[in-house]
């Protein structure tokens, strides 16, 4: 989960969310490396003196700054794509979840299972545990199976909703009379947090999801 003044991604607890790291690292260091190249031309143009009176065109330097940046471009479109198609994947899963947004609650089903079905609150601040964690605990968690693929199909109630969880690189909008469907794996075990992302009204920030 995140923790106070964490600038960065959270530690990846999938597959997916490991190689959407490497990628955020990668394209950064493209940026980074823009910028700073940038900066010191226009620093240059600034601070010093030196005209060519004889210069009325520059076809070759033209053709390097066309080309260059559009085989830039392609070293981030590339594994941008890869990462796009691999998030589509759905392999052959073990488990089915079914997940429901409701105003301001979820609702899971196992799919898999005759009669597996229940709602998930969040903790009042009053109720809670000294060691549970305001305004991310629920008072029903999710149990899914460590090293197994698993699918889930998120839909919603009433109005939009986005049933999303940070370190397994998931995000899935919930959307009335539409179900959308996503695969992962969880590679270690632990408590994992996340929350509604899709603006649904009043109680939009008290409405948590745990994945234990």
């Amino acid at each position: 989960m995140a923790t106070w003044a964490n600038l960065g991604l959270q530690d990846s607890s999938s597959p997916l969310m490991e190689q959407l790291n490497f990628f955020h690292d990668h394209t950064l260091l493209i940026l980074t490396m823009i910028t700073i190249l940038v900066g010191y031309i226009m620093g240059m143009l600034m601070f010093n003196k030196y005209t060519n009176r004889y210069l009325l065109h520059g076809q070759t330097i033209e053709i390097i700054w066309t080309v260059l940046p559009a085989i830039i471009l392609m070293f981030i479109a590339f594994p941008s794509l890869r990462l796009l198609y691999l998030m589509d994947e759905i392999n052959t899963p073990s488990i089915t979840l079914k997940s429901v947004g409701h105003q301001w609650y979820w609702s899971y089903e196992y799919s898999d299972f005759l009669n597996l079905e229940f709602d998930s609150y969040m903790v009042p601040t009053n109720e809670l545990e000294t060691n549970g964690f305001r305004l991310l605990d629920v008072d029903n968690r999710v149990v899914l199976p460590m090293n197994n693929q698993i699918r889930i199909l998120v839909t919603a109630t009433d109005v939009l909703h986005s049933w999303t969880v940070p370190s397994l690189g998931v995000k899935v909008d919930a959307t009335p009379g539409r179900l959308n469907q996503l695969n992962f794996l969880i590679n270690r075990p632990g408590l994992f947090f996340g929350q509604c992302s899709e603006i649904c009204g009043a109680n939009h920030s008290f409405m948590p999801i745990v994945i234990e």
